[in-house]
């Protein structure tokens, strides 16, 4: 294994910490192409009629993520096989929709790791690693160290890092351009999301709502990374001004000193553009704290959260808003997929946009003027009973969570995620994953903002003890659905064992391809849902994929390895899907004969804790409320792991007589695992161990 891969391997594997901003070419690598046809304005511009490349993540600005490609169809898709695989070493998830471009494929992983492939074998021309500190960032990370991909223009390769810089990187050597740092080193800002590239502009986003930070997007120059311009999405602090006449309008619907908690609206995903309206659409996030009650005490509307923004992409100006969701205090967040279209509705030619954010509900925009067309529910959802003429929810009496709590559909994690969705112009059907993932919604009565920890404002202490949790008999499913956006209704649908499916790719050919949580990769028929062609991809799949074209040959190629935010946090319904992490590509072509790579073993039987604790019931009580606020995100709920990061319940003994060390100490920040020692105390530290070596214990 050359020396760079073992230095990737170690860092994806480990976290490890480290530094490196250039890329390294061992010997025996792929050599680089030729010289191609540089990927500049108009060329992303032309990109629907560009059928062998995959220029940008949703394919074209539309997102549509539909391939005209069709050597692959319905006749031929059972003629499928591996054609290539390239490990990623990492068994961390694995989010990015890969960019190809003239035989080259560009796919970011964990730790905003960057890799170059030629596209028609696998082969490396080279890698990139940030050098992320784990010491340093870990304890800012939603979701997962995960990355949703890059930008290509102009011989340039684009990446968002997880600490918050943008980075251009030669598209032929990997070799750094120019790296500037988009947020405030001090406050828990990170980037998952890909970059977009309009009008010589790179925008980018940010996360980190749930930390309690102030959500924007920003552009900067392709060539020299100098920032153009920032739009932010909520209103900061009166005293000090505002930064645009939208601003100030916004901060009308806002009450109290919600700028003291952060405000969120994060952008930290769903993008896209219109070159003929000249509009970049952007998807706002939920509100720091989650609930509003505690936010924005005397209510309001709380703009521009959970809203989808239109803005004029050279100077960011706000043209026209829509917001899914007033007021959100259920974390439905509008950053899902944003696709546009042109569509017939009501006997008129229609520009639209569509979007199914985790609120429930299917919307149909007008994408010039923003108003409203339709919205449907696409899973059962309690918290509205439908919407009104404007497209404003009508909340239920289901919605308000304070006092004894509520159990909501949709919860947390949505309806739907940030799996991304795909339209078919010759079906006119969007290809939708599902999930049906009920949550328990109890308010923090005690509520007080703590830095470095998740401040949703909820209660998890019913989730300390498994006889306790008030969603331990709620089944969680997933479903590939067809919709009819027109009619807004299912046209057909594919039910899934779990949740947090993959990503959707419509094609010419009649199919609808998507990876599975439960570990495979699918064909369907477009129109109406059968089952045609899968093959195994040896763990969990979530990202996006494409199809692309080398040498007169169709590749369909997805990012694959399970992990992130429900494999992380869900536990003993992660666990379901049966899969572990294991980052790879695949790439799939007729008559592909090459070998699958290995499936990780699973962990075999939980074993008998290596030591036993001492403390009282009460004792192991306050250990679970200590775990549940800053554990569970990671590890899962009742100490149960989801099959990418360490499971507690496999914890060694030389684990557990290190425990305080590493949890208060930060021993193993270099592997991950932060210190929290200015929240612990030793005895918490204690108490933690003891809830874990409890509901650890083989039932």
């Amino acid at each position: 294994m050359p020396a760079l891969r073992r230095t990737a391997a170690s860092i994806a594997l480990a976290w490890l910490a480290g530094c490196s901003d250039d890329a390294t070419q061992p010997a025996g690598l792929a050599p680089a192409p030729a010289a191609a046809r540089p990927v500049d304005a108009a060329r992303l511009r032309d990109a629907e009629a560009d059928a062998a490349n995959w220029l940008m993540t949703g394919r074209t600005w539309s997102e549509q993520r539909y391939s005209p490609l069709r050597q692959v169809d319905e006749a031929s898709v059972g003629g499928l096989g591996l054609a290539w695989s390239y490990d990623l070493a990492t068994p961390l998830g694995v989010e990015a929709t890969p960019i190809v471009a003239d035989g080259e494929m560009y796919v970011s992983g964990p730790w905003s790791a960057v890799t170059a492939l030629d596209a028609k074998t696998g082969a490396r021309r080279w890698s990139w690693d940030p050098g992320l500190s784990a010491r340093h960032r870990a304890r800012a990370i939603c979701c997962g160290a995960v990355n949703r991909g890059v930008a290509l223009y102009e011989g340039r390769v684009y990446v968002g890092t997880l600490d918050g810089r943008l980075v251009a990187l030669d598209a032929k050597t990997g070799a750094v351009v120019w790296d500037v740092l988009t947020v405030d080193p001090d406050e828990p800002y990170t980037i998952t999301g890909a970059p977009r590239v309009v009008g010589g502009r790179v925008v980018i986003g940010n996360g980190g709502a749930e930390f309690g930070v102030r959500g924007y997007v920003s552009a900067y120059d392709a060539r020299d990374g100098r920032m153009l311009w920032r739009t932010f999405s909520v209103p900061g602090n009166p005293a000090l001004g505002f930064e645009s006449p939208a601003l100030e309008a916004a901060a009308k619907t806002w009450t109290g000193e919600w700028w003291k908690l952060g405000g969120g609206g994060t952008v930290w995903d769903s993008m896209a553009y219109d070159p003929e309206l000249d509009l970049l659409y952007v998807g706002t996030g939920n509100g720091s704290p989650h609930a509003r009650w505690l936010r924005s005490p005397e209510g309001g509307d709380n703009l521009y959260l959970a809203s989808i923004l239109a803005l004029r992409p050279e100077t960011g100006e706000l043209v026209w808003y829509f917001q899914t969701t007033p007021g959100d205090s259920w974390d439905y967040t509008a950053t899902q997929s944003i696709v546009l279209a042109d569509l017939e509705i009501g006997g008129r030619a229609r520009r639209v946009l569509m979007q199914a954010p985790k609120n429930g509900f299917f919307y149909v925009l007008d994408r010039e003027s923003g108003e409203f067309l339709s919205a449907r529910p696409y899973v059962p959802v309690t918290w509205a009973s439908g919407v009104d003429a404007k497209g404003r929810p009508i909340e239920t009496p289901e919605a308000d969570y304070r006092g004894a709590g509520r159990m909501i559909s949709p919860g947390v994690f949505g309806g739907h995620n940030w799996h991304p969705m795909s339209f078919h112009p010759g079906t006119g059907l969007v290809y939708l994953p599902t999930q049906r993932m009920p949550a328990f919604y109890k308010l923090d009565p005690s509520f007080a903002p703590e830095r470095g920890a998740m401040n949703t404002g909820l209660d998890y202490s019913t989730f300390v003890h498994g006889s306790a949790d008030p969603g331990a008999a709620v089944a969680i499913t997933g479903a590939l659905v067809a919709w009819d956006p027109v009619a807004q209704r299912e046209v057909w649908r594919v039910e899934q064992p779990t949740a947090w499916n993959g990503g959707t790719l419509a094609t010419a050919g009649n199919l609808v391809f998507q990876g599975t949580a439960t570990g495979r990769f699918v064909a369907y028929r477009a129109s109406d849902g059968e089952r045609l062609w899968e093959a195994p991809a040896g763990t969990g799949v979530m990202a996006g994929p494409v199809s692309y074209e080398v040498e007169g040959v169709q590749y369909v190629a997805v990012a694959a390895g399970w992990g992130s935010g429900f494999a992380n946090s869900a536990g003993p319904a992660a666990t379901a899907a049966g899969v572990r992490g294991a980052g790879r590509v695949l790439a799939y072509a007729l008559g592909g004969k090459a070998s699958p790579p290995p499936t990780p073993p699973p962990l075999g039987p939980v074993p008998e804790p290596p030591v036993r604790s001492e403390a009282g019931a009460a004792e192991v009580e306050r250990g679970g409320l200590l775990y549940a606020r800053l554990c569970l995100g990671c590890h899962g709920p009742f100490a149960i792991g989801g099959g990418s990061l360490p499971d507690l319940r496999y914890s060694s003994a030389e684990t557990h007589a290190r425990f305080v060390d590493i949890v208060v100490g930060g021993a193993r920040a270099d592997l991950g695992m932060p210190g929290f020692g200015d929240l612990l105390s030793a005895e918490d530290a204690r108490l933690i161990e003891a809830y874990v070596l409890e509901v650890g214990r083989p039932r």
